[in-house]
């Protein structure tokens, strides 16, 4: 599924559905990519020629910058901020519910809802340099809709920390120290021979049996079809505000001035 900016692709081969999005933002996530990445989890969830899910960025950089800015600036009332949030809790509820276990390609630095969905893939395996941010609250707003996956994968601790220090990064050593990330690896083909041995032995497991865990894995979650939008609502009331507003635009100036 293409757009004027960025696409979401597929492919299946040996069993293993590889999952690719793309924006030229540093993978940002506008809605029209958070839709098609919820949808096509959904679709391959239930593909009975799938056994593992690899999900993967394009470029060899950014892994994701999360929420798109010009899309956020774009919002005019709590509706559409509702509709656009809803859209992480949408791709994290497909994950979540997919009867496939999902092996997160992380090959570099993972900003806001990224980190969430990180947190939602059965397994992670990043890049040394992949560092961590959730950067939220220093746009007035906070990690509402991730902040449930982030907690059941890291801890109420570890959550915190990345929540309220909102300008550091976490480096991929801390990630996986905490628990985001199941293995770090020095270069992106390491990381990429990983997941391809990984997916592999997936592939030849018991699809009854992975299913099975996947299920006991994500016990307790059941809620999360109403709760994610209920905190997408959250988000999409404090977007309005012009302390968010102010501090987009000033990170966009910053950023434009650097580049």
């Amino acid at each position: 599924m293409k757009h004027a900016e960025g696409y979401v692709s597929h492919e299946i081969e040996h069993g293993i559905a590889t999952i690719e999005f793309f924006h030229p933002s540093s993978n940002s996530l506008p809605s029209a990519i958070l839709a098609d990445l919820a949808k096509t989890i959904n679709d391959i969830g239930i593909d009975s020629r799938v056994k593992v899910i690899v999900l993967k960025s394009a470029g060899d950089r950014a892994f994701c910058a999360g929420a798109s800015f010009d899309e956020l600036m774009s919002i005019t009332n709590m509706e559409e901020g509702k509709k656009f949030f809803s859209g992480f809790a949408n791709v994290i509820n497909a994950m979540r519910k997919c009867h496939k276990l999902i092996i997160g390609r992380v090959q570099g630095k993972a900003v806001g809802g990224a980190v969430g969905v990180i947190a939602a893939c059965d397994y992670a395996i990043a890049t040394d340099d992949a560092s961590v941010k959730l950067s939220e609250l220093a746009v007035g707003i906070g990690p509402f809709v991730v902040g449930p996956a982030v907690e059941r994968k890291i801890g109420i601790s570890g959550f915190s920390q990345l929540a309220i220090d909102a300008a550091e990064w976490r480096s991929a050593e801390w990630a996986k120290r905490h628990g985001l990330y199941s293995e770090i690896h020095k270069t992106t083909q390491e990381v990429d021979d990983a997941v391809a041995k990984l997916a592999d032995r997936l592939a030849h497991s018991s699809p009854e049996a992975m299913d099975q865990l996947k299920k006991i894995f994500w016990h307790g979650t059941e809620n999360w079809d109403a709760l994610l939008l209920e905190r997408a609502a959250i988000s999409g009331r404090l977007v309005l505000s012009d302390f968010t507003r102010n501090a987009i635009n000033a990170f966009k100036a910053k950023t434009a001035k650097q580049a």
